[in-house]
């Protein structure tokens, strides 16, 4: 860095914000017009799907414009891959969270905790109260683990069925489960962002949190009235009748108390503080044990295979099988033995139909035939297909729950698209979207853009309201440019510190604001590590539930109200 003299850094703990000073504010917009303008065409193009790929490309062509804007401005190429390697590295922990909700909604899956929560929410909640309920019991969970993500994950994906199955639109669900998650987020001592906050300002965390309660309280009111009203507004059609569903759930999974042991024991290890990363695969493996538990019928039909004869050496120029995978153990199905070339004859056809439910399963198949070419005898061929035990079928079905889409079929179909899961697999999409987005940010932040959005934002104003402002624009500006709600924080809250103190300002008055504004509305941002991955665990798009994560956007306007009204503007005291 001291080679480049129109370079300076500002580091806070492993975070650190880049300076150009030869970067112009027109220069810093160029990479933020173009990503939006190339953005808003590929979404008018793709639509629903644009999320699917073509977005992630276009983030990395923002990522090309904004090193084209760092070439003129003498920014090194290594330095530039050094801030995206420094960025996507930062996400990792992110990443493999990821990959574990998935993991954990698999064996959550098959071993009947989200049906059983579906199950018994089914008959506590209706429509009316849903919403409001699923607001509370967020906020309860959020601020007993301090994490959004973890509350998303754990009962936010239960809620999310419970909706489905009233019949309440999924927004409107994700935004109640959001709504609460985040609340937490914000007031919980054991919150990271909370911990953040006040540290970048200079503030310290209880007074943090005492002040944040002006506008945070305020706010969750108002937003739990939104969803009661609406609750009492509904057009939903789950109340109706919810007998069939109880059955169609009763008879596919052995529903039983017992299974919430699982969830209790995880948000137990948050509140412990321990890591969420460690307390998701304990909360994984639990799940898939206790599927193999209580969930045995399950546990055949997914996992349930068969170790298939191969074809010996002395046949396999003349017969083979017609879809038989070199795997040691295939999947059910009908597998025909079929000739290789002309002239090739069987005594005897052979056709396994390999069944998928063990009740309909004998101990094995097994089939003789002799094999002629040209009428001359070969030999016979003995073939046999042995179903796994139960401890086999159990590998299978949990490893697949863990890793790979799995569905389970009911007798109602309204509960057939509620009853899946995608694995791991299931979150590369977002975790492709999340590097791209990094990648972007990366770039940003080494050329000076960032800092130079920021600083600019700032000598807008010249007012107490204004530097409110400001800091509220900024912070969203980043969470929407950088991706990251931790750059929206810290960004900020070092380059705005010195301007809240020379106005007289306390550091609660600039801590409280980065939360209102950074850490709230990551989640409304598509591409952002919050957006993206709230939509990936709730299976709902942004864009679906943006307008009822009703805390979200209203926080932001919350706190610009009360430094407009100059309410609880916390001074300086003099020492």
């Amino acid at each position: 860095m001291q080679e480049d003299k129109n370079l300076s850094e500002i580091k806070v703990g492993d975070l650190k914000i880049i300076e150009n000073k030869e970067l112009s504010i027109w220069e810093a917009l160029i990479p933020i017009v173009a990503l939006i303008g190339m953005l808003a065409f590929n979404v008018y193009a793709y639509g629903d799907d644009a999320l699917s790929g073509s977005n992630q490309f276009i983030l990395l062509m923002g990522a090309a414009v904004a090193a084209i804007v760092g070439f003129l401005n003498k920014v090194p190429y290594k330095l530039m891959l050094e801030e995206v390697g420094e960025n996507v590295k930062s996400t990792s922990s992110a990443i493999i969270i990821l990959l574990m909700v998935g993991a954990l909604a698999g064996t959550w899956l098959i071993s009947g905790i989200i049906p059983s929560m579906i199950y018994y929410g089914l008959q506590i909640l209706n429509p009316t109260v849903f919403l409001a309920a699923s607001l509370v019991i967020c906020c309860i969970v959020s601020i007993a683990t301090g994490s959004s993500w973890t509350t998303s994950a754990t009962v936010g994906i239960a809620l999310m069925g419970i909706g489905n199955a009233l019949g309440v639109p999924a927004g409107m669900t994700a935004g109640a489960v959001l709504s609460g998650a985040y609340f937490g987020d914000k007031m919980s001592p054991l919150s990271d962002t909370t911990n953040l906050a006040p540290a970048v300002a200079g503030g310290e965390l209880f007074e943090h949190i005492k002040y944040m309660t002006y506008t945070t309280v305020p706010t969750i009111i108002i937003t739990l009235i939104v969803f009661v009203i609406i609750g009492f507004n509904i057009d939903a059609t789950g109340s109706v009748n919810t007998e069939k569903m109880l059955a169609g759930i009763k008879a596919s999974f052995n529903v039983t108390p017992w299974l919430f042991i699982v969830p209790a024991i995880v948000i137990l290890l948050i509140i412990r503080k321990t890591s969420p990363l460690i307390a998701l695969i304990i909360g994984a493996l639990l799940g898939g044990i206790f599927a193999t538990i209580f969930q045995s019928a399950i546990i055949w039909d997914q996992g349930l295979r068969y170790d298939v004869t191969k074809v010996s050496s002395e046949f396999k120029d003349y017969v083979s099988w017609d879809n038989v995978s070199n795997n040691n153990y295939q999947s059910p199905g009908v597998y025909t033995l079929i000739s290789k070339e002309e002239g090739v004859t069987m005594s005897k056809p052979i056709v396994f139909n390999l069944l998928s439910s063990k009740t309909s399963v004998t101990d094995k198949f097994s089939e003789t035939t002799t094999i002629f070419k040209d009428g001359k005898e070969i030999g016979t061929i003995n073939l046999n297909a042995l179903p796994t035990n139960f401890l086999q079928s159990a590998y299978f079905s949990v490893m697949n729950a863990l890793t790979v889409e799995t569905s389970i079929q009911t007798e109602d179909e309204r509960l057939n698209g509620l009853f899946e899961a995608k694995g791991m697999g299931g979150m590369l999409g977002t975790i492709w979207l999340i590097i791209c987005a990094m990648t972007f940010g990366g770039v940003m932040d080494a050329i000076g853009a960032l800092a130079k959005i920021s600083s600019s934002i700032l000598n807008m104003f010249d007012s107490i309201f204004g530097l409110f402002a400001s800091t509220v624009f900024s912070c969203i500006t980043l969470n929407a440019t950088a991706s990251d709600q931790y750059l929206a924080i810290v960004v900020p809250g070092k380059m705005y510190a010195k301007a809240f103190k020379d106005k007289g300002l306390a550091p609660e008055n600039l801590s409280r604001t980065l939360e209102d504004s950074g850490t709230v509305t990551s989640t409304l941002v598509p591409w952002n590590t919050g957006g993206a991955y709230q939509s990936s665990v709730l299976g709902v798009g942004v864009a679906d539930y943006f307008v009822y994560a009703i805390f979200n956007w209203l926080s932001p306007i919350m706190t610009l109200f009360f430094a407009a009204f100059k309410i609880k503007i916390k001074k300086l005291v003099a020492k």
